[in-house]
C-alpha cells in the first residue's frame, strides 16, 4: 500500500502533500506488464490522480485523469476514489524508446506533447467538472501543474518520479503536492520557492529512505508546518460482474443477438486490472431480454 501525508503551514496558506507510490506502481507494472517508460509514464500519471483523489471531500467522489498525447504509448487513464485508491490503464504497454538527452526514461517522448489532459471530477453534483488543457510536456508533472493554473487558478507545484530496475522491477515511486490558497503573501511563496530548490527528485528521496513526512516538512520549511493527516491508498480495481453485464447490455439489442448467435461463450477482460468475465450464448441472451 502506498504512504500518504499531508501537513498545512502554521498560517494556512500553504499546503504539501506526499505519497511514496512504491507498491501502487509496482502493482501497474505486474498488472500492465509495462516497459520501462510505460511504467515511469503511466505510473506518474496513477501517483497524481491518487494525490488529487484524495483532496476529493466526498466519500463517493472520484477523479479521472487522461492523457492522449498521440505518443506511442496511446490514451493513458487513471481513476481514483476520495481515499487514494486508484487504478490505471495504457493503450500501449510496451514502447522501446532511447534515453533522453538527460539520459533518463523518455516519457514526454512515449507519451507525446500534441494533445491533452482531462481531468474529470465526479462529485455528486447533476454533471461531473471536466477540464480539458493543452499538454505542455508529456512528462505529466508539469502538465498537473499547467491544469491548476489555467482550470482551477490554483498555484501549485507538483513533483513525480519513478525509479525502474533493470529487471523493470519498480525501485521507487513518489509525488507531491504543493498548492497555495489565494491569501499566501510574497513572503510565503518565496519560502517555497527556495524549499523547492533545495528538494532532490522525490523518486530518489524516497529511495533513500526519506519519509513522506520529512519530504512534507522539508518542503513547507519556515513555514512551521503542522500534520494534516496520513493515509494507506492502494491499486483498487471495482470492476465486477454486475458493471461487466451493464457495459454489455449498453452495446445495444443487435450485437448482443449477434455475439449470442455465434455460439461461442463471450470473454471480457477489464482493462484496469486484467480480471476476465466469461457469458454463454444463453447468459447474453438473458441481458438482451
Amino acid at each position: 500500500m502506498g504512504k500518504l501525508y499531508r501537513a498545512i503551514s502554521a498560517d494556512g496558506s500553504a499546503f504539501a502533500e506526499v505519497l511514496d507510490a512504491k507498491d501502487i506502481v509496482s502493482e501497474v507494472e505486474r498488472i500492465h506488464k509495462t516497459s520501462a517508460v510505460v511504467t515511469a509514464g503511466l505510473g506518474r500519471l496513477t501517483i497524481a490522480a491518487s494525490l488529487i483523489g484524495y483532496m476529493l471531500k466526498g466519500e463517493n467522489d472520484n477523479v479521472t485523469l487522461r492523457v492522449e498525447g498521440g505518443g506511442p504509448a496511446g490514451q493513458l487513464t487513471a481513476v481514483s476514489d476520495s481515499s487514494g485508491n486508484v487504478k490505471s490503464t495504457v493503450a500501449n504497454p510496451v514502447v522501446e524508446l532511447p534515453l533522453n538527452s538527460m539520459g533518463k526514461l523518455d516519457v514526454g517522448g512515449a507519451v507525446g506533447t500534441d494533445g491533452t489532459l482531462s481531468v474529470v471530477k465526479d462529485i455528486g453534483l447533476k454533471e461531473p467538472y471536466v477540464g480539458v488543457i493543452p499538454l505542455v510536456s508529456g512528462e505529466i508533472a508539469e502538465d498537473i501543474a499547467n491544469y491548476y493554473a489555467a482550470s482551477e487558478q490554483i498555484p501549485t507545484v507538483c513533483s513525480l518520479g519513478v525509479l525502474v530496475n533493470p529487471d523493470l522491477t519498480v525501485k521507487a515511486a513518489g509525488g507531491f503536492l504543493i498548492q497555495l490558497l489565494p491569501f499566501a503573501d510574497e513572503k510565503c511563496i518565496d519560502i517555497i520557492e527556495a524549499n523547492i530548490k533545495k528538494v532532490r527528485p522525490i523518486s530518489a528521496m524516497l529511495d533513500e529512505g526519506i519519509t513522506p513526512e520529512e519530504i512534507a516538512n522539508m518542503l513547507l520549511e519556515g513555514l512551521d508546518p503542522d500534520p494534516l493527516d496520513t493515509a494507506s491508498p492502494v491499486y483498487k480495481c471495482d470492476c465486477s460482474r454486475e458493471r461487466t453485464e451493464r457495459v454489455l447490455i449498453s452495446i445495444g439489442k443487435k450485437e448482443l443477438e449477434k455475439l449470442a448467435d455465434e455460439g461461442n461463450d463471450a470473454t471480457v477482460s477489464c482493462d484496469f486490472c486484467g480480471k476476465q468475465y466469461v457469458f454463454t450464448p444463453d447468459e447474453l441472451r438473458g441481458l438482451i431480454k
